[in-house]
């Protein structure tokens, strides 16, 4: 099974335990990655105030990975969102497809594809029964909150009906599967408030801040999160919500694929955790006694 793996801005740089972890993942349940070095920015950063240059950057991503005639996986749900909603507008709009074409310059787009997160491509494409099978260190006695992210399921139309935006159900189990249980928690859908960090910062931690004032009634091992941005805010900005919401958090931020390769038998040190900015100490102390 082979998909164009895009990687897009963000992985590359602030998400490379995010990237190593996929990596391995998909190696150990046969997903085959096909490169591309042609593959740049998405489009999104820009979506808001120039959608016709937006729609040209997304046209130009899914054109090279028709020439290798694959389905494009993508890491960050942004990507996924903005790809996603491009590849659905081009395919149904024959006038704005062409005026794209014309401006390809080498490439053309024919919309031949689909755009899939690799969360999706485990839980629809491989498939939560086949992933049991692979499972051999499962994650009994541990649990954990998933985050969906606002851009994973939305907007639903671009994903041909996939989960429920709602209520969704697809990370929930994909934790499952791996032996721990899937907290469920209130205000699950909260923002991040990724999108305004660079315009209004403080607003945008108020907004990490409350989800995690929530998940302070709970217990669990750690959030589980499957977009590079909302680790970014839960993870690279704990201490900063910490000192603007007066608060200690102190709670290790996953990478869905680090946990899912845990399960697959992979260690550790092969699944990026040295790479993760709040140390999973205890977690980590906890898993080798229960493994040991």
């Amino acid at each position: 099974m082979k998909y164009a793996l895009f990687l897009g801005c963000t992985v590359p740089v602030r998400g490379m335990n995010y990237e190593l972890s996929a990596r391995k993942v998909a190696e150990r349940v046969g997903l085959e990655f096909v490169e591309d070095e042609r593959f740049s920015c998405c489009g999104f950063p820009i979506k808001a105030v120039d959608v016709e240059t937006s729609l040209l950057m997304s046209a130009r991503n899914l054109a090279i990975a028709e020439e290798h005639g694959v389905h494009l996986c993508t890491l960050c749900s942004a990507c996924n969102s903005t790809l996603a909603e491009a590849n659905k507008i081009l395919k149904e709009d024959d006038e704005l497809r062409e005026m794209v074409n014309e401006q390809l310059d080498g490439l053309r787009y024919e919309g031949t594809i689909e755009v899939k997160h690799f969360a999706r491509i485990l839980y629809e494409d491989i498939g939560i029964e086949t992933l049991k099978d692979f499972i051999t260190n499962p994650l009994e006695g541990f649990a954990f909150a998933p985050h969906y992210g606002c851009h994973y399921l939305k907007p639903s139309e671009a994903y041909g009906g996939f989960d429920d935006p709602e209520d969704p159900k697809s990370l929930d189990e994909l934790i499952k599967v791996t032996g721990a249980d899937s907290v469920s928690y209130e205000e699950w859908d909260l923002c991040c408030g990724g999108g305004i960090l660079g315009i209004e910062e403080d607003v945008a931690l108020k907004m990490a801040g409350k989800k995690w004032r929530n998940l302070k009634k709970y217990q669990f091992d750690g959030l589980i999160t499957i977009c590079p941005f909302c680790t970014v805010m839960y993870e690279s900005n704990q201490k900063k919500v910490e000192k603007l919401e007066g608060m200690e958090i102190g709670v290790p931020v996953f990478y869905y694929p680090q946990i899912l390769g845990l399960a697959l038998g992979i260690p550790p040190d092969e699944l990026g955790f040295k790479l993760n900015r709040v140390r999973p100490t205890k977690f980590l102390e906890k898993l080798s006694s229960l493994v040991s």
